[in-house]
């Protein structure tokens, strides 16, 4: 995993703390959380290059 992909991930599970109400011993729910959510982007975004491109 790449830096930028890593700061994107943390600052995701930020938010969704922060959303949360900044609850105490959750971080690493929100981190995969956020990694998920990032991941699944990612392929939603790839699929819809791909049917554009008739592929």
């Amino acid at each position: 995993m790449d830096n930028g992909q890593q700061m994107r991930i943390t600052r995701r599970a930020y938010e969704l703390w922060q959303q949360a109400g900044e609850p105490k011993d959750r971080d690493e729910e929100f981190y995969r959380q956020a990694a998920r959510e990032l991941k699944e982007g990612a392929k939603k975004s790839n699929d819809r290059q791909q049917s554009s491109l008739g592929l």
